[in-house]
């Protein structure tokens, strides 16, 4: 019989001689597969492990926590390209605006909606089957020189993206934040669609109103001192009633309700596991009502 040999070796490296034994699993280990840990060392595979099971710190709305508002800069990021996609091409506004109805005549000009449309005309917008367009025009903004606020219509969204969003999506966590701005979004455009579908709209303005409705309602929930959400909530709905000479308020309002339904739910749900399970199931419900009216608005405009 051989005699045992008193030389240890790595597990993870077996010509390399070791002496100390990982914490965790009681295993030889060398000093490339040394952890530190809170007593001795531990090898790379328990380190994993244990990162593993501990339970990652949440919001109070069950987001992940995050130092670096990442949704937030790509949302700005996609406006700002978008924007200069306008600017190389002008074309761009009409294809992708928010209309829910119109007429693109044999000229290539854009017309208002009449039924009994001449020879040569075609329908266009979202009767056309262009359901993009209720989200595609929240990403698009007026030209530099063109409507009430010219470039200013996109810088001042932006600004307003960039306060507000950041504060949101901390809160929310990445995944509920782009729910809450997108079905925001498609909240405004289909307002429009039900209320005034042959105006052509466009601006981030409706999905920037559902994260005003977000920033009050987690306030409220959050026991903030309210003061201040209190003075920047009369601030927007103030905007809100000028807006309904300057801008599209059916936009606007539409944002306002889907964002502050969505964020309800999300402030609200259980929190326990039912919590995602309220949340999701909120989200789809909204995204059910909101597909549901435009397939019936588009049903009537289309008889």
């Amino acid at each position: 019989m051989e005699p045992e040999s008193a030389v240890t070796t790595c597990y993870r490296h077996p010509k390399v001689e070791s002496h100390v034994r990982c914490t965790r699993c009681d295993r030889y280990i060398c000093p490339d597969c040394m952890r530190e840990a809170a007593v001795g060392h531990q090898c790379v595979e328990c380190v994993k492990e244990g990162a593993r099971s501990v339970r990652q710190a949440r919001t109070a709305f069950g987001g992940r926590i995050t130092g670096v508002p990442l949704v937030t800069y790509v949302l700005i990021g996609l406006n700002v390209l978008a924007y200069l996609g306008e600017l190389v091409r002008s074309s761009v506004v009409d294809r992708f605006e928010m209309l829910g109805r119109g007429l693109v005549g044999p000229d290539g000009g854009h017309y208002v909606w009449q039924a009994d449309y001449p020879p040569g005309y075609h329908p266009e917008g979202v009767v056309d089957g262009e359901w993009y367009r209720l989200l595609t025009g929240a990403f698009l903004h007026l030209p530099i020189a063109e409507g009430t606020f010219g470039i200013l219509h996109i810088v001042m969204n932006m600004v307003s993206l960039w306060n507000i969003g950041r504060a949101v999506e901390f809160q929310l966590g990445r995944i509920r934040y782009v729910a809450l701005y997108l079905l925001s979004a498609l909240g405004g455009s289909v307002l429009v669609l039900l209320i005034a579908p042959d105006t052509p709209t466009l601006g981030a303005s409706g999905a920037i109103f559902g994260l005003g409705a977000a920033y009050y309602v987690m306030a409220r929930r959050l026991g903030a001192d309210m003061r201040s959400v209190n003075r920047f909530m009369a601030g927007l709905l103030l905007w809100l009633l000028i807006s309904a000479g300057l801008t599209s308020w059916q936009g606007h309002l539409g944002g306002l309700l889907a964002g502050g339904a969505v964020t309800l739910a999300y402030a609200y749900a259980p929190r326990d596991r039912r919590r995602n399970l309220v949340q999701a199931g909120t989200c789809v419900a909204v995204l059910a009502l909101l597909v549901i009216l435009s397939l019936a608005k588009v049903a009537e405009l289309t008889v």
